[in-house]
């Protein structure tokens, strides 16, 4: 019998093994009454350190590179953005996995601790990169050693009941959204203080030789606050299950107990379970997943490089400020509605109808950006922020009910891995994905005068392709949800 099994009849029997952290969660659980508020800050708090990370950066990526002096014109500052955007996708890839089965042999405490150093340290070293090379291979060894993203999914749903799962895991998209309000403001608005403040930051100061440290700075001592409270969350991997191995007598008496058919499904499950790639309702989600990943760290990308670029080659002609409000903006739309409204909605339609029909709404409102640059002053303002709040509330809602499909195919024993390989696979998209956004951003800032689809038309046309393709794989029979 697959120890799985073991312990979730044990558990049947309000049976709980002493010295068991994650027997001791399951019995909190039991007495939990109402919303478990202190479980799901605690997810919130741990998800915000790393967002912070990324969502800072939007705002800076730009003139960080130009002040590189590695881009020869212009336009090809979104195209060596790009691979900055990516090298942290790309080192979360490469780790994702091994971060998973870290997590579900050792625990999801660990993982998540040692993910939340990492951010203190190379988020540290890349505000202080005085060349492309050390901010690319900075973000790289950050995106390598913060493999809790997956982790902290399957601690989301482990700490709290099975009907606030929703509710767990939408602490996590919280999280994003609440750190596309700070991040983008600290990105924004502390990123180059020398010319900003001259009065506190003089000319020929630190800061003005490390003009993007001071953001990195604010977020790795977050980070550190957080890497230190993480010593007393709770253990959720049940650890006398991998001892229950080795008590050949324990499963004896357990079998003899249990009646011939009980035996035979439980083989069967346990059977159906030695792969995960043969869990179609758990790859088929994971694929799903990527695909909008693809499209969203694109547009993640590409936003700001287009805000930022000169009006000449079809941008806004933003300043790190005007971005940074913007985002911010939309991320508290986007803090509002996870918080408040998507478990709502994902209880009346469920996860898989909520991702397909955001996921139409955001084609035709990507096509509106073009149309959106025509316009200036205090309508331009109005209408991007009501813009980008969709934008991102439609991306991060759909994203949400794709965790909750993933974390529903699987049983405890397999989650961190579960989670771990949709993050390598996620990662490797999401790397893709400013690369190829940068580029692409690149190569339309050169091609203004086309006949077809001429500057940023492309770039939005080639977005909602990814989109459609996206919605088309959340229909039967590509994507399916796991029997209970």
């Amino acid at each position: 019998m697959a120890a799985l099994e073991y312990a979730e009849s044990l558990l049947q029997k309000d049976d709980f093994v002493e010295g068991c952290p994650g027997c001791a969660v399951d019995r909190s659980k039991q007495l939990q009454r109402g919303l478990p508020l202190k479980q799901i800050l605690t997810v919130w708090i741990i998800m915000l350190a790393t967002a912070l990370t990324i969502s800072s950066l939007y705002p800076f990526l730009y003139f960080m590179i130009r002040d590189f002096h590695i881009a020869d014109r212009e336009e090809d500052i979104g195209y060596y953005a790009g691979f900055v955007g990516s090298s942290y996708m790309f080192g979360r890839a490469l780790s994702s996995t091994l971060w998973g089965a870290i997590a579900d042999r050792y625990g999801r405490k660990p993982v998540i601790i040692i993910g939340c150093a990492a951010v203190v340290v190379f988020n540290t070293l890349f505000g202080l990169s005085v060349n492309y090379w050390m901010a690319i291979i900075t973000r790289f060894l950050l995106g390598s050693m913060n493999g809790l993203l997956g982790p902290i999914k399957a601690y989301a749903c482990e700490t709290v009941r099975d009907e606030y799962q929703s509710y767990g895991l939408s602490a996590v998209s919280t999280a994003w959204g609440t750190g596309l309000v700070i991040g983008p403001a600290l990105g924004g608005f502390l990123a180059q203080p020398a010319d900003k403040f001259p009065g506190i930051f003089t000319s020929d100061s630190f800061w003005a030789r490390f003009p993007y440290f001071l953001p990195c700075l604010i977020t790795s001592i977050f980070a550190a606050f957080v890497t230190i409270a993480c010593f007393w969350i709770p253990e959720t991997l049940h650890t006398h299950i991998l001892e229950s191995k080795s008590s050949e007598g324990s499963y004896d008496t357990l079998e003899a107990a249990t009646r011939q058919s009980d035996i035979n499904e439980m083989e069967e499950n346990k059977a159906s379970k030695k792969s995960l790639f043969m869990n179609w309702p758990l790859m088929s989600s994971i694929i799903v997943y990527c695909t909008f990943s693809l499209h969203d760290m694109a547009y993640s990308e590409i936003f700001p490089l287009w805000a930022e670029s000169p009006r000449r080659f079809g941008g806004l002609g933003y300043s790190t400020e005007d971005v940074g409000t913007v985002l911010s903006i939309s991320g508290v739309g986007l803090l509002v509605f996870q918080s408040s409204l998507y478990p709502m909605v994902e209880k009346i339609l469920g996860p898989i109808m909520v991702s397909r029909v955001l996921g139409i709404v955001s084609i035709p409102l990507l096509t509106s950006y073009h149309y959106i640059a025509m316009l200036s002053g205090i309508t331009l303002s109005i209408v991007l922020n009501i813009a980008s709040l969709l934008k991102n509330v439609l991306s991060i809602s759909i994203v949400t009910g794709l965790f909750i499909l993933q974390n529903r195919a699987v049983d405890q024993d397999q989650r961190g891995a579960a989670n771990g390989m949709a993050m390598t696979f996620m990662s490797l998209f999401k790397a893709v994905g400013p690369l190829g956004g940068g580029a692409l951003y690149s190569w339309a800032e050169k091609r203004l005068g086309a006949d077809f689809l001429p500057g940023d038309q492309m770039v939005f046309f080639i977005l909602n392709i990814v989109e459609a393709i996206a919605v088309l794989m959340t229909f039967k029979p590509f994507l399916v949800e796991r029997r209970k």
